[in-house]
């Protein structure tokens, strides 16, 4: 009855079979059908044909009124059931690091958040091996941490490959290089990020096997920040590949340079899950295509 209710009020609306056809989808013949199932059904004609225009009969203006009314009424009906439904598996908890909120974390949300638009998300921020001891004690549902785990009891899936990328202001002195060298970050000022953050392990590390000594100005462990500072403070900085977007770089009037020695930062981004977790249809799902679709978004 919902079916051909809706169709009667596009039709009304529209003034056109031919229109209402398009809006819903339907070939005409089949419009026609409803209509006349309904006209059947309460015994009366509910539209007077006047060349290509149809006008409501009397009775198919009351007939308007009670069927947006219904129609009303059910949408309701169904919100109601969403939010009772939503009570019993519609809540997600998901763990994950500062520079993981910063970075993959966004588009991982908003992929969920579009499929699922009712579901009821919380957030647990923690540094990798917190968020590790988290899906462990099912604190949390998932995990999104920027290394590969092997770990008895836990599921890890590799989501995309990571590295980082030499970023300066435009009007920088080492902008114009067509590749940069370690040697060229020697004594450079530079803004690194906060120790104790798997990125800053990532670049001490680097600049341990090279023996290169950076001028550091300043340790944040906010991206944005540090993307703000460069063009100000005339620095040099080590960032995340899957947090450079091009618009960004664009806004902010940066560049990446080229330097080879920075595939040696590669690190892979997974979402971790214990073994015996108990994970919603939807979760499932959600884990499946954003294991196809994201290293497409971020290349």
């Amino acid at each position: 009855m919902n079916e051909e209710l809706l169709v009667f009020t596009t039709v009304v609306e529209q003034s056109s079979l031919n229109k209402a056809s398009k809006l819903l989808n339907l070939s005409q013949p089949a419009l026609s059908r409803k209509i006349a199932k309904l006209e059947e059904e309460w015994g009366v004609s509910l539209f007077l044909r006047k060349g290509k225009r149809l006008e409501l009969t009397q009775v198919g203006q009351e007939a308007y009124v009670y069927a947006l009314a219904q129609l009303k009424r059910h949408q309701k009906f169904l919100q109601s059931v969403s939010r009772f439904k939503g009570t019993e598996r519609r809540l997600v908890t998901i763990g994950a690091s500062l520079t993981t909120i910063q970075t993959t974390l966004p588009p991982l949300v908003t992929a969920l958040m579009h499929k699922y638009p009712d579901i009821e998300m919380k957030l647990i921020t923690g540094k990798t091996h917190e968020i590790v001891a988290s899906v462990r004690e099912r604190k949390v549902d998932v995990g999104i941490i920027a290394s590969s785990i092997q770990e008895t009891g836990l599921i890890c899936i590799p989501m995309f490959d990571d590295h980082l990328e030499l970023v300066v202001a435009k009007n920088h002195e080492l902008a114009g290089l067509v590749r940069a060298e370690m040697d060229s970050l020697r004594g450079q000022p530079m803004i690194v990020f906060s120790k104790g953050t798997w990125y800053r392990r990532l670049i001490d590390e680097l600049f341990g096997r090279y023996g290169v000594v950076p001028d550091i100005r300043m340790e944040i462990d906010s991206f944005e920040a540090i993307v703000r500072l460069l063009p100000t403070c005339k620095t040099a900085a080590l960032l995340p590949k899957s947090y450079l977007r091009s618009q960004l770089l664009r806004d902010n009037d940066l560049v990446t340079v080229p330097m080879k020695e920075l595939a040696q930062t590669r690190r892979e981004t997974c979402l971790i899950y214990g073994e015996h977790t108990l994970l919603s249809p939807e979760l499932k799902e959600w884990m499946k295509e954003i294991k196809e679709s994201l290293p497409r978004e971020l290349s």
